[in-house]
């Protein structure tokens, strides 16, 4: 089958991006021929960037060069913000068009909020209207559009996909934190990701716990929350352990993130606010527990994967760090419930399959037994 990708695409720092580059990879490697059409700055075999965002010309722009590749399917990466102003209204218009020639379109939402708000709601009618086929990684998501737009038979769950890979060795050597048990905070430095809470967690389960390391790994975009950043810094600053927290700031290139996954050995995700669940899925690559906030996406996954512990305050961060650090043979179960649940339901080989059936579904032409072939040209 030969699928066009309209997505974001490595090396743009984007969690699209990265997802999609795994997902096309996934799909090359069981026999499918695929091309990415991406904004300008992305990069890689078989991908066109070719657009701005901000562009009124971008649907047209997109439409142009793929329909030139006669797609099998095109499959839209949607994010609200990546596809114009107005919450991203340009992809509507981009979808008529496939539709109108005749191209079946698939669309990823990647955030679909248990309550919608009027510019959501709206953007997403349109979409499951006018899409073939839609796709969410969670069944609650599913359940919200359904109540919202119904169209219940072309909406499919297809979890998000998790890489099979090993720890980087001499992690913590690389980081030079050895021999010290380490608690990892990543992501960017927002509001809504509640980091500046654990800090000030940190003095009390160093008094339970004496071998233990918070590292902080991101950043934050651009001039963005500036009053926060600075009151995050403080806490950091002036906390009674800030000899016991590492600090490392920056875009991480995905080994460089890696490496910085390898060296934790909890997760911690105290998110206030989103609605799937991508950052567990990188930590489960490493088999790494997590302890993580009441979200709703976070609940399912954890629930699924008994992967790790949901906390719906300070004191059970606090109690469920300390029993998880302290408790080897705790610790070896969970990592085991993450590998078989990486391995049983969520590798990307897996999740390319089922979309492979969701693409089927919608591909208009009887091809009944003729099979497709590609072979990449031998290096």
């Amino acid at each position: 089958m030969r699928i066009g990708f309209v997505s974001t695409y490595p090396p743009i720092e984007c969690g699209i991006a990265t997802y999609t580059s795994y997902l096309n990879e996934a799909l090359k490697k069981i026999g499918n021929e695929t091309f990415v059409v991406s904004t300008l700055g992305a990069h890689g075999v078989g991908v066109f960037r070719i657009y701005r965002p901000e562009s009124t010309s971008m649907p047209t722009q997109i439409f142009d060069i793929s329909a030139e590749f006669t797609p099998d399917i095109i499959h839209i990466q949607h994010e609200y913000g990546l596809y114009g102003p107005q919450r991203g209204v340009h992809v509507i218009g981009l979808i008529v068009m496939y539709k109108l020639a005749g191209i079946p379109v698939v669309t990823t939402l990647h955030t679909v909020q248990e309550e919608p708000d009027h510019a959501e709601s709206t953007l997403l009618r349109l979409i499951v209207n006018e899409s073939a086929a839609v796709i969410v990684h969670e069944q609650f998501q599913k359940d919200t559009l359904v109540k919202h737009f119904g169209q219940e038979e072309k909406i499919h769950v297809i979890y998000h996909g998790i890489r099979e890979v090993e720890v980087i060795k001499d992690a913590k050597k690389k980081l030079g934190i050895e021999g010290k048990k380490v608690i990892l905070l990543c992501g960017y430095f927002r509001p809504t990701k509640g980091f500046k809470e654990i800090v000030e967690l940190i003095p009390e389960i160093c008094k339970q716990a004496n071998d233990i390391v918070l590292l902080v790994a991101g950043k934050a975009r651009g001039l963005e929350y500036l009053e926060y950043q600075r009151e995050f810094y403080e806490a950091i600053n002036n906390s009674p352990v800030n000899d016991r927290i590492v600090v490392l700031r920056g875009q991480f290139p995905q080994h460089t993130f890696d490496t910085i996954v390898s060296a934790s050995d909890i997760v911690i995700l105290p998110y206030e606010k989103g609605a799937q669940s991508g950052i567990m899925a990188q930590c489960f690559a490493f088999n790494k527990p997590v302890i993580a906030s009441n979200l709703l996406a976070f609940r399912k996954l954890v629930k699924r994967s008994n992967g790790g512990w949901i906390c719906k305050s300070n004191k059970e961060y606090i109690q469920n760090i300390i029993k998880i650090l302290g408790d080897d043979d705790l610790y070896r179960t969970i990592q085991y419930n993450i590998k078989e649940y990486v391995k049983n339901y969520s590798s990307w080989t897996l999740i390319a399959q089922q979309h492979i059936k969701v693409y089927q579904s919608v591909v208009r032409i009887p091809y009944g037994r003729a099979k497709y072939v590609y072979w990449e040209e031998e290096k």
